[in-house]
This record gives C-alpha cells, sequence and structure tokens, in this order.
C-alpha cells in the first residue's frame, strides 16, 4: 500500500518550514529548503514510530 502525503513548505526569515497536512507533529525547520525535505521524512518517520508503538501499548491493556 502507498500513502501520499502532501508536504507544504514555506519560506520564513530563519529559513523554511515544513508539515504534512495529514499527519499532525510532523514538522520542520531548516535554512535551506533541502534540509527541510531531509527532516521532514525523519519526522515521519518519528512520528509514525511513536503512533506504532502508542498502538502496540495500547492493545496490551
Amino acid at each position: 500500500m502507498e500513502i501520499i502525503w502532501t508536504a507544504v513548505y514555506r519560506k520564513v526569515p530563519e529559513g523554511y518550514i515544513g508539515f504534512i497536512e495529514e499527519l499532525p507533529g510532523a514538522n520542520t525547520q531548516s535554512e535551506t529548503l533541502e534540509e527541510a525535505r531531509e527532516n521532514l521524512k525523519e519526522a515521519v518517520e518519528l512520528v509514525l514510530e511513536a503512533k506504532h508503538e502508542f498502538a502496540i501499548i495500547s492493545q496490551g491493556n
């Protein structure tokens, strides 16, 4: 199954911010757009991993 996310990047005075509309908590801020893209990929992985771990813990109770 393939999931398609909507990544939004905005130029701000400090560089760039990025976030995924469909995944609260997946956001980043970086000096360059390329850094923002890479950091956002990592943020998505971390958020999904945390949600997965929470689901496992919740099922155990």
